[in-house]
């Protein structure tokens, strides 16, 4: 195999495999350094994903205007961010300037460019004090875990997931990236063992409802003794039938999307939704912000409050003393 064809195959694995012309113009070494920022500066796949579709973006809108690599300056990342911005919401438009920072930093440490013309670009202010996802009240997350049908294997797994994501406060990648053997045994506690962002594993005591609904799972699925398969596996069609794939993250999705609706929930519950509620009702029955950001494998406490909404009913008492 040709060593161009077989960093193609390395760039496809991590996610990314379209390399924009305006890079391949500028040379082999300049093509070579934009492979390499993906394979061997980013290990999120996600975030790979993400900044690759960003950059395409960037170096496409350059290349519609004839400008080259040494053609960047200030000027023309601000006018690029203007463009985005009368686009895309505000965390979209940081997260792409981030992205074109990120790769131009490496095409200077590189020997590409001289300089990185966006590190002096600022973007659009993004101040968030409150999340936005939807939150479900403990009896509405309860509705929804009865509401789903467990004589089938396929309810059991969709069960057992919502319960993790709901106990653990588990990003759906580390709850659909589990195998077998991260659901183990130390004496007669049940944990769960997740691979959170940054290469992080964060092992939680698994909550008596999710060891419970896990184990009715592998029980009907059969492959609990499979230690290296995946834990929550996608379906084959709607032959209710497991296959030996795992489920990825939109099968999650929309298998939520599918659920809430069937129980009679708002259809933009989300995956991210048990997350927020996990956290609102261990906080709401005493728990601690700092008890939670642990739980949660936040970095700073500031992102676990973004998921409290203790504070919504109090709101409403407050207003509710307007009477007019």
């Amino acid at each position: 195999m040709a060593r161009d064809d077989k960093e193609l195959v390395v760039l496809g694995s991590a996610g990314a495999t379209e390399v924009p012309r305006l890079v391949r113009v500028a040379g082999v070494k300049a093509t070579r350094r934009f492979y390499e920022f993906f394979t061997a500066n980013i290990r999120n796949r996600n975030t790979r994903q993400a900044y690759h579709r960003a950059l395409v973006d960037f170096f496409a809108w350059c290349d519609d205007r004839r400008l080259a690599l040494d053609d960047l300056e200030p000027i023309v990342i601000a006018a690029y961010v203007e463009h985005l911005t009368a686009k895309y919401a505000k965390p979209t438009v940081k997260q792409h300037l981030a992205a074109i920072r990120m790769c131009l930093d490496w095409l200077v440490v590189g020997q590409i460019i001289p300089m990185n013309p966006s590190s002096s670009v600022r973007g659009p202010k993004y101040v968030i004090k409150r999340g936005k996802t939807p939150v479900l009240t403990a009896d509405e997350a309860r509705l929804l875990l009865d509401s789903i049908d467990t004589s089938t294997t396929i309810g059991l797994r969709d069960r057992a997931l919502i319960s993790v994501m709901l106990f653990t406060f588990a990003r759906v990648s580390a709850v659909v990236g589990m195998q077998v053997d991260d659901y183990y045994q130390i004496g007669r506690r049940a944990w769960i063992r997740l691979n959170e962002k940054g290469g992080k594993h964060h092992a939680v005591p698994a909550h008596h409802t999710a060891e419970a609904y896990i184990d009715a799972y592998l029980r009907a699925s059969g492959h609990g003794e499979d230690k290296l398969a995946p834990l929550f596996r996608s379906a084959l069609g709607t032959t209710g039938q497991l296959t030996q794939k795992r489920m990825s993250r939109n099968d999650a999705f929309r298998m939520i999307k599918r659920r809430a609706i069937r129980a009679g929930l708002s259809n933009k519950v989300c995956c991210h939704t048990f997350r927020a509620t996990g956290i609102t009702a261990y906080l709401q029955n005493g728990g601690t912000v700092e008890k939670a950001q642990a739980i949660a494998a936040h970095e700073s406490p500031r992102t676990t409050k973004l998921y409290d909404r203790t504070d919504d009913e109090i709101t409403l008492d407050e207003v509710e003393r307007i009477r007019i």
